[in-house]
């Protein structure tokens, strides 16, 4: 019972919180409607971390292990954002998310995201009504690393095949990390774009153009206000900060019990 309630926790409410990202895009509403989506994305955001931590704990000394490095990396994750949010668009903390998510699975990925945002909104004075949509949209990037493929390994490969396998993953982190960069500011759009600009512009929400048109809409107004900037440095420096530490850092986080005992 334990494990189904662990397992099913994070998608019933990231389901939930999806429908709160996308509400401009399932029915026709007034811009100031947005706001409703705020305390239904917090009282998500609470449930599903205090729920998640709960069952972890249950788990015995697994449990208390996952814990323990959830709360390590969220205090590094912590750090990284306050040396690189603000500065156009560099969010270095995905680096983090991404590398915790490949070695200890989705589960932990989604809540390192969390937390690392939490804690950090909390620490360096970065709450506001943005703070929900980016709890979710961070701990789905470090879910979405921990689903990525993993491959077998072989030791009969000798060092030459585990160093290539290793590039190999590395490369595969690298280009999610691109993806990752502008799915995330994608999300951290759509909640604030019906009130973001007027509603006489080519790009503004209109809540009688339908799914199709909003969807035209949407996408112009984040290729000019985020994708060509804000959203292209951030994979840039996710990219790089992967290819710099990615292997280094996913050695030493596989080193871990947590780890060798299987995705978290």
């Amino acid at each position: 019972m334990r494990r189904v309630l662990g397992a099913a926790l994070v998608p019933l409410a990231s389901l939930a919180a999806l429908a709160a990202f996308c509400w401009p895009f399932l029915q026709a509403a007034v811009p100031a409607d947005a706001q409703r989506a705020v305390p239904v994305l917090a009282i998500a955001a609470a449930v599903v971390l205090a729920g998640a931590v709960a069952v972890s704990l249950a788990g015995g000394a697994q449990g208390t292990m996952l814990v323990a490095m959830l709360g390590t990396l969220t205090a590094v994750g912590m750090v990284l954002r306050f040396f690189g949010t603000g500065f156009g668009g560099i969010e270095t903390a995905l680096v983090l998310l991404i590398l915790g998510g490949r070695a200890f699975g989705p589960r932990f990925g989604f809540l390192l995201g969390a937390t690392v945002m939490l804690g950090s909104a909390l620490l360096w004075g970065g709450v506001g009504p943005w703070l929900p949509f980016q709890v979710f949209a961070a701990g789905w990037v470090g879910a979405g690393a921990g689903l990525l493929p993993r491959w077998r390994r072989d030791a009969a490969a000798g060092r030459g095949g585990a160093a290539g396998r290793a590039w190999a993953e590395l490369a595969m982190l690298a280009v999610y990390g691109v993806l990752a960069s502008y799915v995330f500011g994608l999300l951290m759009n759509v909640w604030f774009w019906p009130f973001a600009v007027g509603g006489d512009t080519s790009i503004s929400y209109d809540a009688a153009a339908g799914f199709g048109g909003n969807l035209v809409r949407f996408l112009s107004y984040s290729l000019v206000s985020s994708t060509l900037t804000w959203d292209t440095v951030r994979a840039v420096t996710t990219v790089a900060g992967l290819l710099l530490i990615g292997r280094p850092v996913l050695a030493a986080l596989r080193r871990s019990p947590l780890a060798r005992r299987g995705r978290a």
